[in-house]
């Protein structure tokens, strides 16, 4: 029996590791899944934002015709917006801030669009237009949750994977540290608003 301890105590050692390795990595895909699709809901979100859009242009195309510019400059962000995607298997800091500018580009397209408005009372009477701008804002609070969700579970999987001893698993398993949704450069200012 003696001379069998050693092989038993090296079994029972070796199951433990296995036990132990086998339990992060599945976690840690786990946490890794719940984050692409955040990522993946963010992206939704935006994609409603961008469906919106045409029925906005549409509506205010039939009060303001002569603000082609101002609807042309929303039709061109939308379409930029819109091409650029991210797949969620490769996402990089780089690759979020690129999605991120052609978003921006779009935000300030509407922000200018929605400016326009206050020019034509009868458009912001619109029952439409109206639904449509509630519509809007609602989707941008959703936009918001859904960034902030996904920065959620990508901080619940960071800590899993940087974690000692985790932190020597996830490099055997290849787990890398996701990027984080960061805000726009400049929106720590407060816009400047003029009546």
């Amino acid at each position: 029996m003696k001379k069998f301890l050693p092989w038993i105590v090296i079994g029972i050692l070796a199951i433990g590791l296995y036990s132990w390795g086998k339990g992060f990595n599945n976690t840690a895909v786990e946490y890794e899944a719940d984050a692409k699709t955040a990522w993946s809901n963010v992206e939704s979100a935006y994609q409603r934002r961008a469906d919106l859009i045409p029925n906005l242009v549409s509506t205010v195309k039939g009060y303001a015709a002569h603000e082609k510019e101002t609807l042309e400059g929303v039709i061109k962000a939308r379409s930029e917006a819109t091409k650029t995607t991210i797949n969620v298997n490769d996402l990089s800091p780089e690759k979020i801030a690129q999605f991120q500018k052609a978003q921006q580009g779009l935000s300030g397209a509407l922000s200018k669009l929605l400016l326009t408005v206050e020019r034509y009372p009868e458009l912001k009477a619109d029952k439409s237009f109206l639904e449509l701008q509630s519509q809007l804002e609602g989707t941008e609070n959703r936009i918001n949750v859904e960034r902030n969700r996904y920065n959620s579970t990508v901080n619940i999987y960071d800590k899993y994977i940087k974690k000692f001893p985790g932190k020597i698993l996830a490099s055997l398993f290849g787990f890398e540290e996701m990027p984080r949704y960061k805000s726009a450069p400049g929106s720590e200012n407060a816009p400047k608003v003029e009546f």
